[in-house]
């Protein structure tokens, strides 16, 4: 019987984190980086828009970007293009 309650709670837990990681995400952006000659284009999805543009902005810059100075430098360089996806 022990079986079935593992089964259960598995295919529930597998429920909850799919709904918390899609049910949340409300906005979409594609955002285009260029910083020390080289550009990137990322997606990312947030609650928020300021949270889905700031994601994206930094998976970009991750990239482009080598080390830390240079990650911060490309995360506050303003994006060359955000375009809002439904």
């Amino acid at each position: 019987m022990k079986p079935i309650y593992f089964i259960v709670g598995a295919i529930a837990f597998i429920g909850l984190l799919v709904y918390l990681t899609m049910g949340q995400k409300r906005y979409r952006a594609e955002v285009c980086m260029a910083y020390a000659g080289r550009t990137d284009c990322r997606t990312a999805s947030a609650a928020t828009k300021q949270q889905a543009q700031r994601t994206a902005t930094d998976n970009a810059c991750a990239l482009i970007a080598s080390g830390m100075t240079d990650s911060i430098a490309c995360s506050n360089t303003p994006p060359t293009s955000i375009k809002w996806l439904d």
